[in-house]
């Protein structure tokens, strides 16, 4: 079952069910994990002599370095809850 990791499609075929579930579920963790296999798919469609477990490790960090920089980029401008001091009611 190890050969299916070194087969690019699989890997887009997983980027493409990941950015679904994505649009199921939103909360910016399943498009790190998207990306992440989006470009693996690239990487593994190069010849690059890794094995099973690098192109796990891979995977995980290139989808780490995706959602870090999306929560970056998506994060809200103050990063602070609304407070609100006066209620309407009083």
């Amino acid at each position: 079952m190890t050969w299916l990791l070194q087969i690019w499609w699989v890997w887009l075929g997983a980027a493409l069910a990941l950015a679904i579930l994505e649009t199921l579920i939103p909360g910016y963790i399943f498009l790190g994990l998207a990306l992440g296999a989006g470009v693996m798919a690239l990487l593994v469609a190069l010849p690059l002599p890794l094995g099973p477990a690098g192109m796990v490790a891979l995977f995980a960090l290139l989808s780490l370095v995706a959602w870090l920089g999306m929560r970056r980029a998506f994060r809200a401008r103050n990063d602070q809850s609304r407070i609100i001091h006066e209620d309407i009611n009083d």
